[in-house]
């Protein structure tokens, strides 16, 4: 029996140093991170909302981490080459993907992507949301979504609205629109919101969802009108504009969204001081105002919050891109 208690004693303590042993490299590279730049890697164009998260969020980590944090623009592929950059680099905490709306929708949208949308990345946390606004001409003839709706039911086809192109957020959002509210409205697809929106202003197409920064010179200036955000509660940048699901779409619930994902393996302890720090910089009553001006609202959440939320988004978003045959250009 003594004998027994031995080897059992003895096959625990080298479990232990088995068990150490694995965790010893990750935990001494935690504690020396960060000992360079970092860079956050946004799969768009400079300029757009898109970049304006991303420089901000890079000025306020490196005060938070100790080091430069550089913001590195990789465009093209509807976000895929950007993302796929991520997805293929050092585990080692040094290179971040801003995380786009986007990310859930080319799980459907693009066949053979180079990365798994899930198990290639290590989800970091749900930074922002920003709902994008249903806005329509001058002298269309809804004041709102209840009127669209009973225009469209009578004459199908008839009406029509623009988006930034195919597969983009303001296409799958009216998709998800005519889907749920049981119409039929033409869809316009352009090369870009800006003019997406200068057509509506002349008439030309009739509504179109647009982020703030694109809708609110037009309705300043009495050339659109809102009828409601597209998000599942009120905006409190607008709080007397009704939502789309309050005004007569019940269920309705889409917005622009953007996390941070590091690539698959990351140390978790890198993970967790990274998910601590970018959601003490939402906090920032600084970086909160600057991005209510740009319509962005700050969210933070976990990072098994943040995994759960994109899982949850690929289907939701596949079954809408299925029905609506929806294609990129």
């Amino acid at each position: 029996m003594a004998k027994n208690n031995k080897r059992a004693g003895a096959r625990r303590q080298l479990a232990l140093l088995a068990l150490l042993c694995v965790l010893a490299p990750a935990t001494a590279l935690a504690q020396a991170w960060p000992s360079k730049p970092l860079r956050i890697v946004v799969p768009y164009a400079p300029g757009a909302i898109n970049d304006v998260l991303a420089r901000h969020m890079a000025d306020r980590l490196q005060v938070l981490l100790g080091q430069p944090v550089i913001v590195e623009n990789r465009a093209g592929g509807g976000a895929v080459i950007g993302t796929q950059a991520v997805a293929s680099a050092p585990a080692d905490g040094y290179t971040l993907l801003q995380v786009p709306a986007a990310h859930v929708n080319n799980a459907t949208l693009v066949p053979r992507l180079p990365y798994d949308p899930i198990n290639s990345f290590s989800f970091i946390t749900l930074a922002a949301r920003a709902p994008l606004l249903l806005v329509a001409g001058e002298r269309f003839a809804a004041n709102s979504v209840a009127d669209l709706v009973t225009l469209a039911k009578k004459s199908p086809g008839t009406y029509s609205y623009a988006s930034s192109g195919n597969g983009g957020a303001a296409h799958l959002m009216g998709e998800m629109l005519k889907q749920m509210a049981g119409i039929d409205l033409l869809h316009v697809p352009y090369k870009g919101a800006a003019p997406a929106m200068t057509d509506v202003m002349g008439g030309r197409v009739d509504v179109t969802f647009a982020t703030y920064t694109v809708a609110a010179p037009a309705i300043k200036a009495g050339r659109a009108r809102i009828l409601a955000v597209t998000g599942g509660k009120r905006w409190p940048l607008m709080p007397d504009v009704p939502t789309i699901a309050e005004s007569g779409v019940p269920g309705y619930d889409a917005a622009a969204w953007w996390g941070y994902a590091a690539p698959a393996g990351t140390p978790q302890p890198i993970i967790e001081r990274l998910n601590r720090e970018i959601n003490n910089a939402l906090a920032a009553p600084a970086l909160r105002a600057a991005l209510a001006a740009e319509g962005i609202e700050p969210v933070g959440t976990t990072p098994a919050q943040f995994s759960a939320f994109i899982r949850s988004e690929i289907p939701l978003w596949a079954g809408i891109i299925r029905k609506g045959n929806i294609r990129t250009d």
